[in-house]
């Protein structure tokens, strides 16, 4: 049965500064129309093994699932000491992903580096996730890897971000261990046709990101020739929006996986808004828009784990 989590966009920068406790998160979270939570690797205050069943238990505690680790490795790095530490890092992800009971974690290909060829680039990326395999596959976590636009905290760009370079780096990599996490919104700012690159990517298709996004003034190519200069975060041109109101046709998008019997997790990338009520308030109507999209194409019920929480006093 397909899921639901939520990703916290727009509360990224609170959590990661401490200045919302993860946990208050975690209980705004069950708050949603959801199944589980998207975590990102520095929303943890320790990947102590300890500390990891405390987060667990909260989630579960919650009535949610803590399904998919959105990590952003940097593949592309011109330092090899820093790829090496970065295949590291990965692996130690792996078995925080393992630990919160999660099933997939999310890896990239790298930030595009203004020295690195594409040759080089597709090398590295390719070399450091054939070096994770093993670890994913005794840890039974699958790596998704992401058409990707930007980690918020990076100075550039995805390396892979074009359809020729993301599809070359799957072709040398066809492990059942590597999928794809599939992001339409990506899609279109970077300039390629979301549906069609899902049609082309639809085998490996194991979680998505339902994400919506809007420009707020300039265009698509204004936002590239922003990025094309060291720059960390996103431009402020583009924008989060309520899902279901801004670029991607759903319908399309869920009819296309329902058709390849996609039964994985959908992610909600939400929560922008200047307060948190604002933030949560948006945040519930894009899961609400989600779950009847969900019901529509994949036949799941809605509503079943508030009910479930109601029902059981939770």
């Amino acid at each position: 049965m397909v899921k639901l989590a939520v990703f916290p966009k727009g509360f990224f920068p609170d959590i990661v500064s401490r200045r919302m406790p993860l946990t208050a998160w975690l209980e705004l979270a069950a708050t949603l129309d959801v199944d589980g939570v998207e975590l990102y690797p520095t929303f943890l205050e320790s990947y102590d093994s300890q500390y990891l069943r405390t987060v667990a238990t909260q989630i579960g505690s919650l009535g949610l699932e803590m399904p998919m680790l959105c990590h952003s490795p940097d593949f592309t790095h011109p330092d090899e000491r820093e790829r090496a530490r970065q295949v590291e890092f990965t692996l130690r992800m792996i078995e925080v992903t393992r630990a919160l009971g999660g099933r997939f974690c999310r890896v990239l290909s790298g930030q595009r580096h203004p020295e690195v060829t594409e040759g080089q680039g597709i090398g590295w990326a390719v070399a450091s996730l054939e070096r994770l395999l093993p670890a994913a596959e005794a840890a039974g976590v699958v790596l998704t890897i992401e058409n990707h636009y930007k980690d918020g905290t990076w100075e550039y760009p995805e390396f892979a971000q074009s359809r020729e370079r993301f599809l070359r780096i799957l072709e040398k990599v066809p492990s059942p261990w590597l999928r794809v996490q599939y992001d339409p919104s990506n899609a279109v700012v970077a300039g390629i046709d979301p549906y069609a690159l899902l049609d082309e990517v639809l085998p490996r298709v194991a979680t998505m990101h339902a994400s919506d996004r809007y420009l707020a003034g300039g265009t698509v190519d204004d936002l590239q020739r922003l990025d094309a200069d060291p720059l960390h975060g996103y431009a402020k041109l583009l924008r989060h929006g309520v899902i279901g109101e801004g670029f991607n046709d759903f319908d399309r998008i869920f009819g296309t996986l329902a058709g390849a019997g996609f039964d994985g997790w959908v992610s909600i990338e939400d929560g922008e808004g200047d307060t948190v009520e604002e933030g949560m308030d948006n945040l519930r109507r894009s899961a609400d828009y989600l779950r009847v999209k969900m019901a529509a194409h994949f036949a799941a019920p809605t509503g079943e784990r508030l009910a479930r929480g109601m029902t059981d006093g939770g």
